[in-house]
Formats: structure tokens, sequence, C-alpha cells
């Protein structure tokens, strides 16, 4: 495994000019793990996230990263613990069978724009990422996709390996399925998205069903 990231600054350096805001921000885009983002409201382009971030917060979200270790690549997402948990306390002991055949797959995707139907992403390999998250009545809760093309040419898509619980098990699952260039809408019911806990910080609610418009933009 990687070693973690080093801290760069200390503290006396991180309150003095010498250390600008979109500095701070780019450190922890490139460092956190993509739930540490979203609770502390720093997903997104630089520019934006430091027109609305304070310098304090941004202080705090880097003493945060490192105390709690949240790096990129390193946490499983809170639905991957969630599912563990039901598996663990709320599967009876003789129902075997039943854990290993969960049903139909918990989201529903549409195809918006058709990829090349020829590269496919396999468990393991890193993709790359345009979204839009919404919930049911349209209110987005998360994006990555900045506000016109020229900043999209300057801003970077979420790269991640798919297939091994980085993201929620909707993600997962829905991308795999997609060939290099797709766009597709995935509906993730909350079993696959956030479950029973909602994810408070990102304005997620319990039993949200999620609504996200993904592009496939790479495969490695």
């Amino acid at each position: 495994m990687a070693a973690d990231p080093a801290q760069v600054w200390n503290e006396e350096q991180l309150k003095t000019e010498e250390v600008p805001k979109k500095e701070l921000i780019k450190f922890i885009q490139d460092n956190a793990a993509h739930s540490f983002l979203a609770e502390h409201k720093l997903l997104g382009n630089i520019k934006n996230v430091a027109k609305t971030a304070k310098k304090e917060q941004l202080i705090e979200a880097y003493n945060q990263l490192f105390e709690s270790k949240r790096f990129k690549g390193t946490e499983v997402e809170l639905v991957t613990e969630e599912v563990q948990a039901v598996k663990i306390h709320d599967t009876p002991k003789e129902s075997k069978t039943e854990a290993v055949d969960e049903g139909p797959p918990k989201f529903m995707k549409s195809i918006l724009k058709k990829g090349d139907k020829t590269n496919f992403p396999r468990k393991g390999d890193t993709v790359s990422c345009w979204y839009s998250g919404t919930l049911e009545d349209g209110t987005v809760f998360d994006t990555n996709i900045p506000a016109s093309a020229k900043k999209k040419k300057q801003s970077k898509p979420l790269s991640f390996k798919v297939g091994l619980g980085r993201v929620i098990r909707g993600w997962d699952e829905g991308l795999l399925t997609m060939s290099k260039g797709e766009t597709a809408r995935l509906e993730i019911e909350s079993d696959w998205a956030y479950g029973r806990k909602g994810l408070p910080d990102s304005k997620i609610p319990p039993n949200a069903k999620l609504i996200f418009e993904v592009e496939l933009v790479s495969i490695d």
C-alpha cells in the first residue's frame, strides 16, 4: 500500500497568506476520500469551492484529514458498512442460500448517450467520471461537473477503482455495465446507496432513492 501523504504545512503556516485557499483545497481534493470531501463540501471546481469556503473551514478540514486518515483509496463508503452490518446482524444463520441470492439489481439504468460498446471496465480498473446526483424531487446534492465547458477542460473528473466498494454499490454495479464514452442515468434504490442512515452532511435523507447522470470518460 502507498504511504499516507505527509502534512505539508504546520499550524502557523496555514494561518498566513503563505498558503492560499486554492492551494489548500487542491491538496485536500488530491488526497482525501470522496465521502470526506462531500462531508466538508469540498467537491467540485477549486475556484467555486474557494468562493464559498472560509480559510478556517479549510484549515479544520486539513487537520481532520490527517487525524482521521480518510485518504483517497483507503475508505470503503458508508453503504458498504451498512450492507455488512445487515448481513452480520439481520441474516439468520440457517439461510445461507438467501444470503447468496440477493434478488434483482437495485438500480435501473437508462442510456443517455451511447459509448463505444467495446471497452467495459472490469473490477479493479480505474475509471474516471463526470457526474451529477439528485434526489427524487430534483434537489442536486452533489456534482463534479463545472458550470462551463471552459472550466470543464481545466478540471479533472472523479477517478476511483471500480467494483471494490470505494463508492456506493449502485455505482460499482452500474459502471460495470457501461462502455467508455457512455452517459447513463442510474436510479439507485436506497439499499445500494446510503441505506437507512442516509448521508446527513450531504443532505441525503434516510432510505433515499438517488438519481445520477454519469459519464464514463476513461478506463485505465
